[in-house]
């Protein structure tokens, strides 16, 4: 089974977008517009990214190349998410230790041949998820940093290092990015099914292999998030992965 661009594609599309505005305007969130340029800006994208990938799918190296570029891309778009912009290689690091332990177990392990048509679809989705694992980290523990500085000047006044005194305070707030991620894995099957599920079906896949897949997706982004998260909150305890307010408000 596959689905073809065509009329009744764009038919669906155009209706799906018709609820969500007509939804937007009926609980009065004021985010239509939003919605609109979101879908516009999404089918332009995914234009982009098919011509692109149809270009490249063929060259390893060149697939590479593509997966190193949605990894700068993700690492660009966290940034700004957290309000860090120039902690930008701090964030990379988080990522890239997350991201490509996880990469090198499944082609080291052949579970994923080395192929283009096989990277660039993981690859994407472990970066994506360790983005969003990035962001929520960075977003909660930044705003916590804020809210409690009072608490982390008491910590440097009990005699405590700078760094302990941000752990404090980031340590109990970190877990909090990875809770999606567990409750797509506890709920898949169940619940949910996926992405790679629907995808590995939609391709002609059997159910077996369409589970295999989504299996080997799944613990690969709890690998990713976990490790993003945990070195994340280890460069902000060392105020390197920081916001420019912070850098100026954690002093020793």
């Amino acid at each position: 089974m596959t689905i073809d661009l065509g009329w009744p594609v764009a038919l669906a599309l155009l209706l799906l977008m018709a609820i969500t505005l007509l939804a937007h305007r009926a609980s009065g969130f004021g985010l239509g517009r939003s919605a609109l340029v979101a879908g516009l800006r999404a089918c332009l994208q995914l234009a982009i990214a098919a011509a692109v990938i149809s270009s490249v799918i063929a060259s390893l190296q060149l697939s590479i190349a593509l997966a190193a570029v949605m990894f700068a891309m993700a690492v660009l778009t966290t940034c700004r998410r957290v309000e860090a912009p120039t902690s930008w290689p701090w964030a990379a690091a988080a990522m890239a230790g997350g991201v490509l332990p996880v990469l090198a177990v499944v082609l080291a392990t052949r579970a994923v041949p080395l192929k283009g048509v096989a990277i660039i679809p993981i690859a994407g989705i472990v970066i994506g998820n360790a983005m969003t694992a990035h962001t929520l980290a960075g977003r909660r523990t930044f705003a916590a940093l804020r809210e409690e500085h009072s608490q982390y000047e008491a910590c440097l006044s009990l005699g405590l290092l700078p760094s302990q005194g941000i752990s404090e305070i980031v340590h109990r707030r970190t877990p909090e990015a990875l809770l999606p991620g567990l409750d797509q894995v506890k709920t898949t099957g169940v619940v949910t099914l996926p992405g790679a599920f629907i995808g590995v079906m939609l391709g002609g896949g059997t159910p077996v292999q369409a589970a295999t897949a989504q299996l080997l997706v799944l613990f690969g982004i709890m690998a990713a998030q976990t490790v993003t998260a945990g070195l994340a909150e280890r460069l902000i305890c060392a105020r390197r992965l920081l916001p420019q307010d912070l850098h100026a408000a954690l002093i020793d």
